[in-house]
This record gives C-alpha cells, sequence and structure tokens, in this order.
C-alpha cells in the first residue's frame, strides 16, 4: 500500500488558489500601502496630506508595512496546496475584493500627486479673519515680531488677540498667499488666504488677509500666489465669509452694502508679485 498522500481533489484545488491569490492579494496591498507612506515622507507630499509632527509615524509605519508585506509574499511562497475545514469561510465578497481595493487604492496613490487645496475648497469650507476661540489661546498670544517680518498667519493671530484694525494702521507688510477673489469687493479688492492645518488636510481651515491693489495692477485670477509688500490701513468692507454664500445673501437681501460693511485691516498695496506655489503651502497649528 502506498504511503504518498493522495492528491487533492480538483474542487478543493480551485478553492485553495483562489483563497492563496487572494492571500498574495492582500501581502501586495500592504507592501504597496507601506511603499506610499514612504514615497509620501521621502518626496515631502506628506506636507499636504498630514501636520509634520506626524511625520515619524508615518515613516515607521510604512517601513513596517513594507517588511510585513514581504514576510506574508514569503510564507505564502512556502506553504504547500492544502485546503482544511478552518481554512474556508463563508464571505460576502468572493475573496480578494477587499484587498484588491485597497491595492488600486495605493497604486493610485503612487502614480497621483495630492494637490494643493485651492480657493474653491476655502470657499465651501468658509474663510476667516480671526481663529476660533477653540483653535487658539489669544490670552497668552504675544507677537514680538516686527510688523514687516509677520507673515499672514501672524497677522490673523495678532488681530484675534488684539481686534483693533485702527491700531495697526501705517505699518508695514509682506504677505504671502493665494488669492481668492469674491464677487462683493471692488475689481482691485482681493482675500490674501493661506490655510492652517491641525492635523490633515481634511479639517484645513483658510485665514486671510483683505488686499487693496494698486490701479495699474492686472486682476489676477483666483489660486493665483502672490507676494505682496505695503501698509496697513483700515476700511469698510464687505466680505460675506460663511461656508454657504447663499444663505448671506438671502438674508441680507434688503440690506445695504453699507449696512453689512465692516471696518477691517487692509493691506494696501505698493508692490505686487507672482511667485510659484511654495513647497509646503500650508501653516499648522
Amino acid at each position: 500500500m502506498s504511503n504518498l498522500p493522495s492528491p487533492l481533489p480538483f474542487g478543493k484545488k480551485l478553492i485553495d488558489s483562489k483563497y492563496r491569490s487572494a492571500d498574495f492579494l492582500g501581502a501586495l496591498a500592504i507592501f504597496s500601502w507601506g511603499l506610499l507612506l514612504v514615497k509620501y515622507a521621502v518626496t515631502g507630499q506628506y506636507q499636504l496630506l498630514i501636520h509634520p509632527n506626524y511625520f515619524y509615524l508615518m515613516l515607521v509605519t510604512g517601513i513596517i508595512l513594507i517588511l510585513l508585506g514581504l514576510l506574508k509574499t514569503y510564507q505564502l511562497s512556502k506553504r504547500k496546496l492544502s485546503v482544511s475545514s478552518e481554512e474556508q469561510h463563508l464571505t460576502i465578497f468572493p475573496p480578494g475584493v477587499g484587498s484588491s481595493l485597497l491595492l488600486i487604492t495605493a497604486i493610485a496613490g503612487l502614480l497621483i500627486s495630492p494637490n494643493v487645496l485651492t480657493s474653491k475648497t476655502a470657499l465651501q469650507r468658509g474663510v476667516t479673519e480671526t481663529l476660533p476661540s477653540t483653535r487658539s489661546q489669544p490670552q497668552e498670544f504675544v507677537n514680538r515680531t516686527r510688523p514687516e517680518d509677520r507673515t499672514l498667519i501672524d497677522w490673523v493671530r495678532t488681530l484675534n488677540a488684539y481686534p483693533e484694525p485702527d491700531a495697526y494702521s501705517g505699518q508695514k507688510a509682506q504677505l504671502e498667499g493665494f488669492v481668492i477673489r469674491l464677487p462683493e469687493l471692488p475689481a482691485n479688492y482681493l482675500l490674501l488666504s493661506r490655510f492652517i492645518l491641525n492635523c490633515c488636510a481634511v479639517d484645513a481651515y483658510p485665514v486671510f488677509i483683505p488686499v487693496e491693489l494698486p490701479p495699474d495692477v492686472p486682476a489676477y485670477p483666483a489660486d493665483t500666489w502672490l507676494k505682496v509688500s505695503g501698509k496697513m490701513t483700515t476700511q469698510n468692507l464687505v466680505i460675506d465669509v460663511v461656508q454657504d454664500r447663499n444663505i448671506i445673501r438671502n438674508s441680507s437681501r434688503d440690506n445695504s452694502l453699507e449696512a453689512r460693511a465692516k471696518r477691517r485691516l487692509v493691506l494696501k498695496a505698493e508692490q505686487t508679485q507672482k511667485i510659484p506655489t511654495p513647497r509646503n503651502p500650508y501653516r499648522y497649528q
């Protein structure tokens, strides 16, 4: 009597082959996600997605996933075809569907670079010229930076701590940001804006400083990055900064522009210069 193991029936071989392929897909998905995280870390693209405080966590996670993917692949390559009742289980979807979706997502991330948030996103989320109280502690904020050395975020924080526009009138400023266009503003006015991240791009919120351009300066389109130099002034401007701009238009239909105007700090531009989109366009809370 032969002691050789009996071959697996054809049906069991087919079932095992399906689960084996699904396991390989899972290992490849784990490896690909690790590769994606390491790619974001090496290229610096992580700055468009998460706060820099999470850089090392993301890098270590990526390396661990790569090692796990390689280890899983090695184990599967050494495993012999066998099907037991413990290995077979019922699933809603065919084997490998979840792993395939994860793999496709990772490959898409490797091929497509993340985009910088735009003025459209800013208007959808609602731009603001102050920091909400839950995001800052103005009583602890002291800005000892010279006015001309303050960034756009520094100016917003200063206004948040001491919200009296006339106190800053006449001070020099040089700010960088992207352009937001609002229909209620005159053609020579724009909002210079930056996004602030607390944790990741999902919770990013935009802040702005209004800018008055000289008459001879062309109208810059939305999302143009500018460096603007000039002096701070105070002006009455109507700026509807809400997430749904239709709400304020409907509620203010019977109000005149003068009634809706608010005294604001405005940078009166003396020089403007188009600049490329910064490698790291965000600021962090």
